[in-house]
């Protein structure tokens, strides 16, 4: 970090995620989630908040995810690894009160990723569906509260963590801004 000491905006993107049935899921899986999708967060924040907030301008972002709120049983361990975003970004968020500094979490819900769609590849190849129909079967079959229907883009998702970085969004912070396609049957 000592190679780039300043930013104004830092996004934590890095993670991991895999199903794992919880009563086969080592603690040595647990840990290398929390190092990865959790640390790495909390490290960043850590090494680049203080600067914005003496330079009174900065914008973190967490890329949590809807699993945050809505665990899969198939993903226990990621799931308790996105709700730890959340209160950190919360906690962090009222921590940097004042400073020009807001902080959020951007909770996308299924999206097709490059890694999604690797993983759907193998369904792909065996059922002679293309990844978008095979795609839009997963939501269909295991995140039926979607009201988009389908996953969501890459960009869709972007275009949040966008926002949420610019200037017009100086009064939004401590949120948990929700990219799901309607996933997470809440209103709020």
């Amino acid at each position: 970090m000592t190679e780039h000491p300043k930013f104004d905006i830092v996004v934590n993107n890095l993670g991991v995620y895999g199903e794992q049935d919880f009563f086969d899921t080592p603690d040595s899986e647990w840990e290398r989630f929390f190092r990865t999708n959790v640390m790495s967060g909390v490290r960043l924040a850590r090494a680049y908040a203080p600067a914005m907030a003496d330079r009174g301008w900065g914008r973190i972002v967490f890329v949590s995810s809807e699993s945050a709120v809505n665990i899969p049983v198939e993903m226990i361990h990621y799931g308790f690894t996105k709700t730890a975003q959340l209160s950190i970004s919360r906690g962090l968020a009222k921590r940097l009160a004042g400073t020009g500094v807001t902080v959020n979490a951007v909770l996308p819900g299924p999206t097709l990723s490059e890694g999604v769609a690797s993983m759907l590849q193998a369904d792909a190849l065996r059922s002679g569906n293309s990844i978008d129909k095979v795609a839009a079967d997963f939501v269909a079959n295991n995140r039926s509260s979607s009201i988009i229907q389908r996953m969501a883009t890459v960009e869709e998702s972007a275009n949040m963590i966008l926002y949420v970085n610019s200037e017009q969004a100086s009064a939004t912070t401590g949120a948990a801004l929700r990219v799901d396609g309607g996933v997470v049957d809440s209103i709020i």
